[in-house]
């Protein structure tokens, strides 16, 4: 027996199709992109407005 092996199969090395809850979809990348682009919209105006009150 090859102590290699043994250790890649109990921690299930080698399992190339990964399951629904590790796997990103169209709808996550859009989420975030989209929460990006509005945190890199408005950070100028936050920004801006920071240096005029303060």
């Amino acid at each position: 027996m090859n102590s290699q092996n043994e250790m890649a199969s109990y921690f299930g090395a080698g399992q190339e199709q990964l399951s629904n809850e590790q796997r990103f979809t169209t709808e996550d990348i859009l989420w975030a992109v989209g929460i990006w682009s509005v945190i890199l919209t408005l950070s100028p105006v936050i920004v801006f407005y920071m240096l005029m009150v303060a």
